[in-house]
Protein backbone atom coordinates (compact mmCIF):
# COMPACT_ATOMS: atom_id res chain seq x y z
CA UNK A 1 0.00 0.00 0.00
CA UNK A 2 1.32 3.74 -1.11
CA UNK A 3 2.05 5.95 2.13
CA UNK A 4 -0.47 7.85 0.69
CA UNK A 5 -3.43 5.18 0.75
CA UNK A 6 -2.32 4.42 4.42
CA UNK A 7 -5.76 5.10 6.25
CA UNK A 8 -5.41 8.53 8.58
CA UNK A 9 -5.22 7.08 12.26
CA UNK A 10 -9.24 8.92 13.47
CA UNK A 11 -10.29 6.82 9.88
CA UNK A 12 -8.74 3.60 11.43
CA UNK A 13 -9.69 4.09 15.16
CA UNK A 14 -12.99 4.99 14.30
CA UNK A 15 -13.22 1.66 12.26
CA UNK A 16 -11.28 -0.44 15.56
CA UNK A 17 -13.98 1.16 17.62
CA UNK A 18 -16.46 -0.21 15.95
CA UNK A 19 -14.58 -3.66 15.97
CA UNK A 20 -14.52 -3.69 19.03
CA UNK A 21 -18.80 -3.00 19.96
CA UNK A 22 -19.16 -5.95 17.91
CA UNK A 23 -17.03 -8.08 19.21
CA UNK A 24 -18.25 -6.72 22.83
CA UNK A 25 -21.61 -7.94 21.68
CA UNK A 26 -20.62 -11.15 20.05
CA UNK A 27 -18.97 -11.74 23.40
CA UNK A 28 -22.03 -11.09 25.55
CA UNK A 29 -24.70 -12.75 23.60
CA UNK A 30 -22.54 -15.88 22.06
CA UNK A 31 -21.20 -16.20 25.34
CA UNK A 32 -17.28 -16.03 23.68
CA UNK A 33 -14.01 -15.42 26.14
CA UNK A 34 -11.73 -12.31 24.46
CA UNK A 35 -8.89 -14.71 23.29
CA UNK A 36 -11.35 -16.47 20.92
CA UNK A 37 -13.11 -12.84 20.41
CA UNK A 38 -9.93 -11.36 19.62
CA UNK A 39 -9.03 -14.29 16.98
CA UNK A 40 -12.03 -14.33 15.19
CA UNK A 41 -12.22 -10.67 14.28
CA UNK A 42 -8.58 -10.08 13.63
CA UNK A 43 -8.65 -13.38 11.40
CA UNK A 44 -12.81 -13.01 9.40
CA UNK A 45 -13.23 -9.46 10.20
CA UNK A 46 -11.45 -6.47 10.81
CA UNK A 47 -10.06 -5.05 7.22
CA UNK A 48 -11.82 -7.84 5.09
CA UNK A 49 -15.02 -8.05 2.75
CA UNK A 50 -17.82 -9.08 4.77
CA UNK A 51 -21.11 -9.83 2.65
CA UNK A 52 -19.63 -7.56 -0.13
CA UNK A 53 -18.66 -4.69 1.92
CA UNK A 54 -14.88 -3.63 2.43
CA UNK A 55 -14.48 -3.28 5.91
CA UNK A 56 -11.99 -0.05 6.92
CA UNK A 57 -8.42 -0.69 8.26
CA UNK A 58 -8.39 -0.62 11.70
CA UNK A 59 -5.58 0.26 14.39
CA UNK A 60 -5.81 -3.12 15.57
CA UNK A 61 -3.40 -1.98 18.66
CA UNK A 62 -6.30 0.44 19.76
CA UNK A 63 -9.09 -2.37 18.85
CA UNK A 64 -7.15 -5.03 21.28
CA UNK A 65 -6.52 -2.39 23.73
CA UNK A 66 -10.27 -1.67 23.96
CA UNK A 67 -11.61 -5.00 24.24
CA UNK A 68 -8.84 -6.45 26.63
CA UNK A 69 -9.75 -3.17 28.60
CA UNK A 70 -13.77 -3.46 28.51
CA UNK A 71 -12.93 -7.23 29.86
CA UNK A 72 -10.62 -6.30 32.45
CA UNK A 73 -12.13 -3.16 33.61
CA UNK A 74 -15.44 -4.39 33.61
CA UNK A 75 -16.53 -3.92 37.19
CA UNK A 76 -15.64 -0.12 37.37
CA UNK A 77 -16.61 0.28 33.90
CA UNK A 78 -20.24 -1.33 34.39
CA UNK A 79 -20.60 0.63 37.91
CA UNK A 80 -20.29 4.20 36.51
CA UNK A 81 -22.32 3.14 33.20
CA UNK A 82 -25.05 2.01 35.54
CA UNK A 83 -24.98 5.28 37.41
CA UNK A 84 -25.24 7.18 34.94
CA UNK A 85 -28.45 5.53 33.30
CA UNK A 86 -31.63 5.94 34.96
CA UNK A 87 -32.17 4.82 38.45
CA UNK A 88 -35.07 2.10 37.40
CA UNK A 89 -32.94 1.21 34.18
CA UNK A 90 -29.66 -0.51 35.27
CA UNK A 91 -27.37 -1.61 32.67
CA UNK A 92 -27.68 -5.03 32.87
CA UNK A 93 -31.94 -4.64 31.49
CA UNK A 94 -29.83 -2.37 27.95
CA UNK A 95 -30.14 -4.29 24.48
CA UNK A 96 -26.85 -5.70 24.05
CA UNK A 97 -25.22 -3.43 21.44
CA UNK A 98 -26.18 -0.61 23.34
CA UNK A 99 -24.73 -2.43 26.30
CA UNK A 100 -21.50 -2.81 24.54
CA UNK A 101 -20.83 0.76 22.82
CA UNK A 102 -21.63 1.93 26.64
CA UNK A 103 -18.80 -0.11 28.18
CA UNK A 104 -16.44 0.44 25.23
CA UNK A 105 -17.32 4.53 25.70
CA UNK A 106 -17.25 3.98 29.42
CA UNK A 107 -13.43 2.53 29.39
CA UNK A 108 -11.94 4.45 26.94
CA UNK A 109 -13.08 7.75 28.90
CA UNK A 110 -11.90 6.19 31.94
CA UNK A 111 -8.98 4.43 31.17
CA UNK A 112 -7.73 6.27 27.47
CA UNK A 113 -6.44 9.68 29.03
CA UNK A 114 -4.99 10.36 25.21
CA UNK A 115 -8.02 10.05 23.80
CA UNK A 116 -9.45 13.65 23.89
CA UNK A 117 -13.11 13.15 26.12
CA UNK A 118 -15.53 14.76 23.64
CA UNK A 119 -13.50 12.94 20.93
CA UNK A 120 -14.46 9.53 22.73
CA UNK A 121 -18.34 10.43 23.17
CA UNK A 122 -18.79 11.58 19.28
CA UNK A 123 -17.03 8.43 17.93
CA UNK A 124 -19.41 6.68 20.01
CA UNK A 125 -22.97 8.75 19.30
CA UNK A 126 -21.58 7.99 15.71
CA UNK A 127 -21.19 4.14 16.14
CA UNK A 128 -24.50 3.85 18.22
CA UNK A 129 -26.26 5.95 14.68
CA UNK A 130 -24.97 3.09 13.00
CA UNK A 131 -27.12 0.82 14.66
CA UNK A 132 -29.99 2.68 15.79
CA UNK A 133 -32.23 5.62 15.15
CA UNK A 134 -32.34 9.05 17.57
CA UNK A 135 -33.08 7.71 20.82
CA UNK A 136 -30.19 5.64 21.49
CA UNK A 137 -27.92 7.83 20.34
CA UNK A 138 -29.04 10.68 22.31
CA UNK A 139 -28.90 7.80 25.53
CA UNK A 140 -25.73 6.80 24.32
CA UNK A 141 -24.35 10.99 24.23
CA UNK A 142 -26.30 11.51 27.44
CA UNK A 143 -24.61 8.57 29.55
CA UNK A 144 -21.14 9.55 28.48
CA UNK A 145 -21.23 12.89 28.45
CA UNK A 146 -22.02 12.11 33.05
CA UNK A 147 -19.40 9.46 32.53
CA UNK A 148 -17.08 12.04 31.03
CA UNK A 149 -18.14 14.47 33.20
CA UNK A 150 -17.31 12.71 36.19
CA UNK A 151 -13.55 11.26 35.63
CA UNK A 152 -12.74 13.83 33.17
CA UNK A 153 -14.47 17.20 34.94
CA UNK A 154 -11.17 18.91 33.89
CA UNK A 155 -11.35 18.80 30.22
CA UNK A 156 -14.86 20.26 30.25
CA UNK A 157 -14.15 22.94 32.53
CA UNK A 158 -11.44 24.23 30.25
CA UNK A 159 -12.32 27.20 28.11
CA UNK A 160 -15.55 28.35 29.71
Amino acid sequence: MAKDAKPNRAAARAAARLAAVQALYQMDVAGKGVVDALAEFEAYWIGREVEGVEAAPSDIDFFRDILQGVVREQRPVDMKVDAALAAKWPLKRVEAVLRAILRAGAYELMFRRDVPARVAITEYVDVAHGFYGEDEPGLVNAVLDAVAHEVRGEEFSKGR
